[in-house]
């Protein structure tokens, strides 16, 4: 099992109830990850439509998850 840290914003937040958790996954690849947590969080909103960062840099969903990392799942920003 691999460990680390989310963060979630916006949306995401309000839906998994909390801003940051620890997690244990098998999951191969960030992509797989965020599916992982779609189902246990009911998260709306598909991967063409987030951005995803590991240890504050922008990465690619196919990007594999490594122990320890802290990563972000980042929902588009509306302003106004």
């Amino acid at each position: 099992m691999t460990e680390v840290r989310l963060l979630y914003f916006a949306s995401l937040r309000d839906a998994a109830g909390q801003g940051e958790e620890a997690w244990s996954t098998d999951a191969p690849d960030l992509r797989a990850l965020y599916a992982e947590l779609q189902a246990r969080h009911g998260f709306p909103l598909p991967v063409e439509q987030l951005r995803v960062a590991v240890d504050g840099t922008f990465a690619r969903w196919s990007d594999a998850v490594r122990s320890g990392s802290e990563i972000a799942f980042i929902p588009p920003v509306s302003g106004g």
